[in-house]
């Protein structure tokens, strides 16, 4: 049935689009089937789909979302081809692996094309996300899954001779390093395009932290020129189109609270892949609090080496220590007030995260041959002494529509509370996962300026009364549930 584009301002989250109940019982839909879209005879779409009564649309009309309309391009008034669309054969694969079943390479590209085109609904991408948490994947399926998700994606194409980048699994509160080695590398004159997700547990991602004072969501076209104007970007990789696949089941793994091992390998290589880089440095914290114990970690970088080998890329991977946080500031705002105290030789920043930031860093220079083996943290020390690695990180936000002279007048939150301490003693324990708990209690990371500033480090001799953290949120109510929550979950644990 051929039917009319109507644009409303309607926007769910997700791509829906919506018919007359008369129109759609002529075609013999029903509210929450998938309809398939067909544009100019060829260019094809699922969607689920709505009806409505008289009044709104009419008989030859069909509405989309703004999701809809962004992804397809599509004018008000523009002719359309609808039919019910058929049961993607998709599920079936989906089914097989919640039998503990191992998927073929054409099975779980078909996952993974039915997934970039909305054949599956979202209930349906989170079945095929518990079996790979309950199952797992075998290191086969995980090279399909990551060829899959790179492929159905676009690519970033330089010309560059050293094309480095960096990754953490992440599960350590703060740990904001990624802004200090991307501009550490790119004033050394590597190229580290740097895409990095929202934070889906945490308090703050690389692209929340970067967008309290920067774009970060730019089309590849205009990646590609800051890119080769800067030598580097800190973006968020949803909005470039490089794995569509995998934003939509990262939206899908922070519904459940759960993370597959698979999908956290595919997640990181794919997009490492896509962008083109060649020298990789995996950082993987472990620790009580952490996101993997040590013997985790060490299966982990057998995987990743694996993989590295598998798609001929140069890879170190290096386990951190993940038993407390890195950084004083917990959230976007206060995890960028950190990164700039280190990068400014005028300032005096965080040393665990400074040490941290170099080192990694260091390992891409000797990664590359750029500097001897043992030398590399010592160049990536002079970029920040120097006052290089700040004007290279002021310079890729400008690129990125920013503007370098706010980093002085980042705000705080609201309200704030400093916590004392009760008692004399030694700090035994800092959790990351109730740090970043109690963060997202505050406000993280919708609201930028919202958090936490840890004052101790663990093995610290306190006094009573001495400052423990500060809560810093936009509303008092949710600072009062933060506050509530500290005493109760006792993230920081004094004896």
């Amino acid at each position: 049935m051929k039917l009319k584009i109507k644009l409303l301002s309607w926007s769910a989250g997700i791509p829906v689009a919506m018919l007359r109940e008369t129109t759609a019982n002529k075609i013999g839909v029903h509210p929450q089937d998938r309809i398939l879209i067909r544009i100019n005879g060829h260019k094809k779409f699922t969607t689920i789909v709505d009806t409505v009564k008289k009044g709104l649309l009419k008989e030859d009309e069909i509405a989309v979302t703004s999701e809809m309309v962004n992804i397809l391009k599509l004018k008000k008034s523009q002719v359309v081809d609808i039919e019910l669309a058929p049961i993607p054969q998709s599920l079936d694969f989906i089914k097989k692996k919640l039998h503990k079943k191992t998927l073929s390479k054409q099975e779980i590209f078909t996952i993974i094309r039915d997934i970039v085109s909305n054949s599956l609904s979202e209930a349906e991408i989170a079945l095929f996300v518990v079996s790979m948490y309950k199952y797992g994947m075998s290191m086969n399926e995980i090279y399909y899954l990551i060829e899959a998700i790179q492929e159905t994606g676009k690519k970033l194409k330089l010309n560059r001779k050293y094309i480095v980048d960096k990754h953490s699994i992440g599960g350590v509160a703060g740990n904001r390093t990624t802004p200090l080695i991307v501009s550490i590398c790119a004033a050394a004159g590597l190229t580290i395009p740097k895409s990095s997700s929202r934070a889906i547990t945490s308090a703050a991602g690389t692209a929340d932290t970067i967008e309290t004072i920067a774009k970060v969501d730019f089309p590849m076209k205009k990646l590609r020129k800051i890119v080769l104007k800067t030598n580097g970007c800190m973006i968020w990789g949803g909005a470039l189109g490089v794995v569509p696949a995998d934003s939509k089941i990262i939206h899908i793994e922070k519904q459940l609270k759960i993370d597959p091992e698979a999908q956290l390998l595919a997640s990181i290589m794919s997009k490492k892949l896509a962008l083109g880089s060649k020298y990789i440095v995996i950082d993987i914290p472990y620790g009580k609090s952490a996101k993997v114990n040590k013997k985790k970690a060490l299966e982990l970088k057998d995987k990743f080496e694996k993989i590295a080998k598998h798609f001929n890329k140069k890879m170190k991977v290096v386990l951190t220590d993940g038993k407390q946080p890195i950084g004083t500031g917990i959230g976007p705002a206060l995890e960028l007030k950190d990164v700039i105290k280190v990068l400014d030789p005028t300032k005096k920043g965080p040393k665990d995260l400074e040490d941290k930031s170099t080192m990694l860093a260091g390992v891409l220079f000797e990664l590359t041959k750029k500097v001897k083996k043992g030398k590399g943290q010592e160049l990536a020390r002079k970029m920040i002494s120097s006052g290089k690695a700040f004007e290279k990180f002021k310079e890729i936000i400008k690129a990125q529509k920013g503007k370098p002279k706010d980093m002085n007048k980042i705000p705080e939150a609201k309200f704030k509370k400093t916590v004392l301490s009760l008692k004399k003693g030694k700090v035994v324990s800092i959790d990351n996962k109730k740090i970043n708990t109690m963060a997202r209690i505050a406000g993280c990371p919708k609201d930028k300026y919202a958090g936490l500033k840890i004052k101790v480090l663990v093995n610290d001799k306190i006094d009573k009364k001495d400052p423990v953290l500060t809560i810093y949120s936009e509303t008092i109510s949710r600072l009062n549930e933060a506050l509530n929550y500290y005493k109760k979950a006792r993230p920081i644990l004094i004896k």
